[in-house]
């Protein structure tokens, strides 16, 4: 993600932010331009500090789930990112509100980069093929899981509650389990519909790289949850349960994607480079450049590797977990240059470029 800054005083702030730590002013992100807005306080109207327009805040800044910002004049109470909420808990429930807090700062960091990359996501409850969230609790449906289904992306409560979401990580052997990683996933899963599935020839060459995903889905992950993954998956997978079907290879490999594309973005903004002290082959970087308008995927992940284990060797010092703990192979690489082939093909990656 990129940097962002208050148009009053300049200093830096987060994508989250409601207010400048600095100065006070207001905060609001303008997903039009990718940019932050900032307003005086307790002002009668939220006048831009830079363009000096008259902007509204989302309908859900009321509960403090989201900063985002639409024109005054604007048919709509709620931004972009919130109108793809179909359903949200019941927040009488104390215990469910701080939860989906935690998830709409996932969701909006999502829809951001989906946004940055171009891809199209209009609402379903607009458009049948469109997108939607259903944030939900489990109490009264036991059978109700975290998944996506044509088009709903359903994310228990549950999952927010960092805990709970710790133990369901080690109960499933993984090394990485947060929010932005499950909708990451999920999104992948919707996108497989709208970009593959709709195009014969990338279907093909899908089925080539990922496997067949006619294959029987729910009998594959019986067979997943029975005997676990084969023998020296890690040579061609990304994770475990990316060996349990096509599809998850995709929405996997997918989500891992994402990840590899914001990391170097936040890496570029930053200025970040490696160069250790000890000339070592392989660890030096030095993002020079936004990978949303690279062509060439093998300078994307050339560059990601000494970045990973970079930020992953800091966390070891400060004794938490890596960052980044997954190794990319080359059959890997393979199924993420597809992905990266794909937004190119459909005039997403690259065009960026263009614009800016």
């Amino acid at each position: 993600m990129k940097i962002f800054r208050c148009g009053h005083c300049n200093h830096a702030i987060f994508f989250e932010n409601i207010k400048c730590e600095n100065c006070g002013h207001l905060c609001g992100y303008r997903d039009k331009g990718r940019k932050m807005l900032t307003f005086a306080p307790n002002a009668d109207a939220f006048i831009s500090d830079r363009n000096k327009k008259e902007y509204k805040f989302c309908k859900n800044i009321e509960f403090n789930a989201c900063n985002w910002v639409l024109k005054k004049d604007h048919p709509l109470d709620y931004c972009s990112a919130c109108q793809l909420n179909r359903t949200i808990p019941n927040l009488s429930d104390e215990s469910n509100f701080e939860k989906w807090q935690n998830l709409e700062v996932a969701k909006h960091r999502l829809v951001y980069q989906l946004q940055k990359i171009g891809l199209p996501l209009p609402s379903k409850m607009i458009d049948v093929n469109g997108l939607c969230f259903d944030f939900v609790a489990q109490q009264n449906n036991p059978n109700l899981m975290t998944g996506h289904s044509n088009g709903v992306i359903t994310i228990l409560l549950r999952e927010a509650d960092p805990v709970l979401r710790e133990q369901m990580r080690k109960q499933f052997l993984e090394p990485y389990r947060t929010l932005i990683g499950h909708l990451r996933h999920e999104v992948g899963h919707y996108f497989w519909d709208r970009l593959i599935y709709t195009d014969q020839n990338m279907l093909d060459e899908f089925r080539t790289v990922f496997g067949d995903e006619r294959v029987n889905y729910g009998d594959a992950l019986k067979l997943y949850y029975k005997v676990g993954a084969p023998s020296k998956w890690e040579t061609s997978f990304i994770s475990k349960y990316a060996t349990s079907h096509a599809w998850e290879d995709w929405a996997e490999t997918w989500a891992h994607y994402l990840h590899i594309m914001d990391m170097v973005e936040t890496a570029y903004f930053f200025g970040v480079t490696v160069k250790p002290i000890k000339k070592k082959k392989g660890l030096k970087a030095k993002v020079t450049f936004d990978p949303y308008t690279i062509e060439d995927f093998d300078v994307i992940i050339k560059t990601c590797r000494p970045l990973s284990f970079a930020v992953n060797s800091i966390n070891r010092a400060m004794g938490v977990p890596d960052v980044y703990p997954f190794i990319v192979t080359p059959a890997v690489v393979d199924k993420l240059k597809f992905i990266h082939k794909l937004l190119l093909s459909k005039r997403f990656i690259g065009e960026l470029k263009k614009s800016s």
